[in-house]
């Protein structure tokens, strides 16, 4: 894959310090033989540093460990902090790739802008993931539906107590490797509508990825798991529907239209995009819209909406069985789209399918 990128730069020079507590071949093996999402952590980390005056620099590879941080720096008492997610998959043939960086990049920067915080060039981006491989590329699992989780993050580290964007800003990256989000395949997941509760507001941080944002959602997700629901739906003040705590949201119609919820407090989701795509490649019309609650549930009642899923880097693609809300249960529609587009997605993820979008990147090369 060729990214395409607003400008070139000078690759950085990392320095690279070994850790030698490294894990073993056999104890990383052991690991990974049931990878649990975020639990286990690589040998090392990579970090940028940024400065008011010097811009980016000091790049590394370092060895695992704790990050020290001044009591008063800004991110413990302002929350000035973004990340990502993303995936590295390990091919038949042993390489390692990724999928759409120049993606992740690029929204990493958004989020950045709307926290005030400096924008990484994607190049750096890109070469903090290839340097993280080289040293960690033995983490890539090789298991069916097994990926290493790739967490970019970026927070304000200057002491100082003044409501102002931070002038001393790190650029961190961290690796776990994962299992598949369902064993033995994605299962039907039912959804709580949380109507006390928002997410975001207009013109707040809601299209950043920020840890505010799901903060804001473990309270009402708390409630979705004591209502017995696995996630929460957030609606917006006109009570269209947004997204759930951490994925997006889809409705297949019956005429095989396919609508995503569109607002300016969504996260732009990769997964979500690249599933449209895929469907659009199908001949499915897409649109982006508002919807809202009463659309969807009236749609379900009469057969209009025949099928409704959530997607996300984590779990590619979840099948919505059921929602429910105070004084309501409502069955979701089972169809076969959502299952559909998720083999084909992983496919070209784990190169078991041609890449005809050219969106794989190579990480070991």
């Amino acid at each position: 894959m060729t990214v395409s990128l607003d400008t070139e730069r000078a690759a950085l020079e990392f320095a690279v310090t070994r850790n030698a507590a490294a894990k073993s071949s056999a104890e990383r093996d052991e690991l990974l033989r049931e990878p649990a999402f975020g639990t286990v952590f690589t040998d090392h980390t990579v970090g940028i540093s940024w400065t008011e005056d010097a811009g980016w620099h000091d790049a590394r590879v370092q060895p695992y460990g704790p990050i020290s941080l001044d009591p008063a720096a800004a991110v413990l008492h302002y929350g000035q902090e973004i990340f990502e997610g993303i995936k590295a998959y390990r091919h038949a043939d042993g390489s390692v790739y990724t999928f759409r960086p120049d993606q992740n990049a690029r929204r990493l920067q958004r989020s950045a802008h709307r926290l005030a915080l400096p924008e990484l060039p994607a190049e750096y981006f890109l070469q903090s993931l290839r340097e993280l491989i080289a040293v960690d590329g033995g983490w890539v699992p090789s298991g069916a539906d097994q990926s290493l989780y790739l967490r970019p993050f970026m927070y304000a580290a200057e002491a100082f107590l003044g409501v102002r964007p931070a002038r001393h800003v790190e650029y961190a990256l961290i690796a776990s490797p994962v299992g598949a989000y369902f064993k033995g395949g994605a299962k039907p997941v039912s959804i709580w509508l949380s109507e006390d509760y928002a997410r975001a507001g207009k013109g707040g941080t809601g299209a950043a990825k920020t840890g505010g944002n799901y903060a804001a959602s473990l309270l009402p997700q708390a409630e979705a798991s004591a209502q017995g629901c696995d996630q929460v739906v957030f609606l917006d003040h006109d009570r269209n529907v947004e997204e759930l705590g951490g994925m997006n949201v889809v409705f297949v119609f019956k005429d095989g239209t396919i609508v995503t919820p569109k607002s300016d407090s969504i996260l732009e989701g990769i997964t979500r995009r690249s599933l449209l795509e895929l469907a659009a490649a199908r001949g499915h019309q897409v649109r982006e819209r508002a919807i809202s609650i009463d659309e969807w549930r009236q749609g379900v009642a009469s057969g209009d909406i025949v099928e409704v899923f959530a997607c996300g880097t984590a779990a590619v693609v979840a099948p919505i069985g059921a929602l429910k809300g105070h004084d309501f249960t409502d069955e979701q529609p089972s169809g076969t789209l959502a299952l559909q587009l998720r083999e084909e997605l992983t496919d070209i993820q784990y190169g078991r399918r041609g890449d005809a979008h050219g969106w794989l990147y190579r990480l070991d090369a």
